[in-house]
């Protein structure tokens, strides 16, 4: 899964500007599901059909990653602008940002007499123009930016921007090569506009009415130096979530992903999460309601430029996606 994963943290794509990711996931998924297309929030939805009788099984993985949108353009071309979902400007200082276009720029600081006082209109974007005019044929109010990071391997971990959540849509897109049959009717859903409120899974989810529903994202850990407690590390296995701040997970799905674990011998850890939602917060409260749960990845460094996973954990992820569809989900569930 490297080069997958490596084409799509490099690839732009911050909240509401979706298209490249979406494209690229439509080119690897077309021939792997039999029907595919793009709704009118910019959600890819690729379908792998099921038998007349069989539910419908929704699992969502959000394109969109963090990022910043231009609000002004000074005199002297250097750029103001606020965040798209949760960025930090602490985290910001120094580091690269890429437009649309390619175009590069470096955020900035004013004068501060204490570091604690950054905030966005505090700082700025330099892409090297000298003039308003000059910047202006590069960038133009409204236009949105990422961070500019390379991907890196380092043994069995990658280090990336936008792992948060093109890991998940890397995991979608391999449980869908793997699964052979299935008693279920899948959408594999590439939502967009997560980091901003879960727009594009409450849409998607709204016209497919699922079933079931499973969200795959990534989740925090509790494993560096004085880490909050949290019972989830980085090469333990697939985080099974119990709650987080969007959603209580279904009890019945979260124990078929416990017991389908258990039965496969796959590695998984039990995952609370203080802080934070997925899609499955816009999923399980669809219409009339819908079980839901969801299968995370462990990462570390969320919404920074430099968020950590580990292959093996995602490895397991899809292997426990790829088991519990393959099984008699729906009867088990409703025992």
């Amino acid at each position: 899964m490297q080069d997958l994963i490596k084409r799509l943290v490099e690839l732009y794509g911050p909240t509401g500007r979706e298209e490249q990711v979406a494209q690229y996931i439509s080119d690897v998924m077309e021939p792997l599901v039999d029907q595919i297309h793009t709704d009118a929030m910019g959600n890819l939805i690729a379908i792998k059909r099921g038998p007349a009788d069989a539910k419908k099984i929704m699992l969502a993985a959000h394109m969109d990653e963090i990022g910043v949108i231009i609000t002004d353009i000074d005199d002297d071309g250097f750029l103001r602008f606020s965040n798209i979902g949760g960025v930090s400007p602490f985290t910001l200082i120094g580091q690269r940002v890429r437009f649309a276009d390619g175009t590069i720029g470096v955020f900035g600081q004013e004068k501060l007499d204490e570091i604690k006082d950054l905030k966005f209109s505090k700082m700025f974007i330099d892409i090297g123009a000298t003039s308003r005019q000059e910047a202006e044929t590069k960038v133009n109010i409204g236009d949105a930016g990422v961070y500019h990071r390379e991907f890196t391997l380092q043994g069995q971990r990658v280090i990336a921007k936008s792992l948060d959540n093109r890991i998940g849509c890397a995991v979608l897109i391999e449980t869908a090569r793997r699964l052979q049959t299935s008693p279920h009717e899948i959408y594999f859903v590439f939502t967009s506009q997560e980091e901003v409120g879960l727009r594009g899974a409450r849409t998607a989810a709204y016209s497919i009415d699922p079933d079931y529903g499973i969200a795959v994202d990534v989740t925090g850990t509790g494993d560096t130096p004085e880490a909050p407690r949290m019972a989830v590390s980085l090469g333990k296995g697939a985080a099974i979530k119990v709650k987080d701040r969007s959603v209580i997970t279904h009890p019945k799905v979260k124990d078929l992903l416990v017991n389908t674990a258990k039965a496969k011998g796959i590695s998984y850890q039990m995952e609370v999460l203080e802080r934070g939602g997925t899609d499955a917060g816009s999923i399980h409260l669809t219409r009339s309601g819908v079980p839901t749960g969801a299968v995370s990845i462990p990462s570390r460094y969320i919404h920074t430029p430099s968020e950590m996973v580990d292959l093996g954990d995602v490895d397991d992820c899809v292997k426990l996606l790829v088991a519990a569809l393959e099984g008699p989900w729906t009867r088990a569930i409703e025992e």
